[in-house]
């Protein structure tokens, strides 16, 4: 009974600690739907893991009816883990998640498969995922992985590492990822949020005005140095 107050004390202080609006411990009892579907979750995993599937996923369902996050009976989920918002979380039945992990609304952690077996992501230690990512399919993101708002990621992600973008590409590794240092990254935003095929299509265009100004300077030194030619054969007729 002591440890499961200790586990229910632990869900409400990362609340605290990743969510600046949290103002005191009976408004996130009463009022976040990310800790309601985490203390459902909780339950519906032990009676998963008894045997009792009907009423698991009954659980399951009544959780998912009250604070519009589905999370498979199935799915397994560390400590400290953090639903932020939480309306249109899908977990699925194999996904595995490490402690310390945060996601935001809209976020998916989906199969790509219809066989049975591994078919959901595997999430490290520490990931943020932000709004409206899709990760699909038995991947796996690596500790202290940022994943940018609407990315979809259906490749593995290396510990440490930024993923934006459709399909998503590693836009920051962990040798340069210390932009929170070591702090909570709300939102997976890293230090370098410039896409790559972004920044190169930019450059693209600047060169492409610079080339633009050039011609027209050039094509109005050709028509002052023609007037000038035009003067002075009028002086010499």
């Amino acid at each position: 009974m002591t440890s499961l107050f200790s586990r229910i004390q632990e869900e409400i202080a990362v609340v605290f600690e990743r969510d600046p609006a949290a103002r005191n411990t009976w408004e996130v009892i009463t009022c976040y739907p990310g800790f309601h579907a985490m203390m459902t979750h909780r339950l519906a995993h032990a009676l998963w893991g008894v045997g009792a599937k009907w009423l698991a996923r009954f659980v399951s369902h009544v959780g998912r009816w009250a604070t519009g996050i589905e999370i498979h009976p199935g799915a397994t989920i560390g400590r400290r883990f953090f639903i932020d918002h939480g309306m249109g979380v899908v977990i699925g039945e194999t996904a595995e998640i490490g402690d310390d992990c945060t996601l935001y609304h809209g976020v998916t952690l989906g199969g790509t498969s219809w066989n049975k077996g591994k078919r959901h992501p595997t999430l490290g230690k520490g990931v943020v995922i932000g709004a409206g990512a899709k990760v699909l399919g038995p991947i796996t993101v690596g500790a202290q992985a940022k994943i940018g708002s609407n990315a979809v990621v259906v490749k593995d992600v290396p510990p440490g590492a930024t993923a934006v973008g459709i399909p998503a590409r590693v836009v920051e590794s962990e040798a340069s990822s210390d932009a929170t240092n070591g702090r909570f990254a709300a939102y997976a935003v890293g230090r370098d949020e410039n896409d790559p095929l972004t920044g190169a299509i930019n450059e693209l265009i600047s060169h492409s005005g610079d080339t633009d100004k050039r011609i027209e300077d050039l094509q109005a030194a050709m028509e002052q140095m023609s007037q000038m030619l035009l003067a002075q054969e009028k002086k010499r007729a």
